[in-house]
């Protein structure tokens, strides 16, 4: 799990980088980016009902990615507000192809070390 201080929470703040972040995606999954003033990044995922209509599978991709995101911190710049959104072909994915994916979208936004 995400540390608190790592955790994109309050909706002003979701709705600021969807109207103002830039956006990169893959066919898998996709971010969008914004700078946050702050020391740290924070993440939010989103795995809407598209994804799946079973919430179980949704939360199953979110807890993944989440878990990804976690292991991967000491590897992304600080100062950035990223909200992950996925596909439903990331259910499709085994967890080590769902981290290559990820890190490989957020090497195109520029956000790793």
């Amino acid at each position: 799990m995400l540390q608190k201080e790592n955790r994109l929470r309050r909706d002003k703040d979701l709705k600021r980088v969807f109207e103002k972040g830039k956006s990169v995606f893959d066919e898998v999954c996709g971010v969008k980016v914004s700078k946050n003033g702050l020391d740290v990044s924070r993440f939010a995922v989103i795995a809407g009902t598209k994804v799946s209509k079973s919430a179980i599978k949704r939360n199953r991709v979110r807890r993944q990615y989440r878990e990804i995101l976690r292991l991967n911190l000491n590897q992304l710049k600080p100062g950035y507000d990223v909200v992950l959104l996925t596909s439903a072909k990331a259910l499709d994915l085994e967890f080590h192809e769902k981290e290559d994916r990820l890190m490989g979208v957020l090497k195109k936004a520029k956000l790793l070390v």
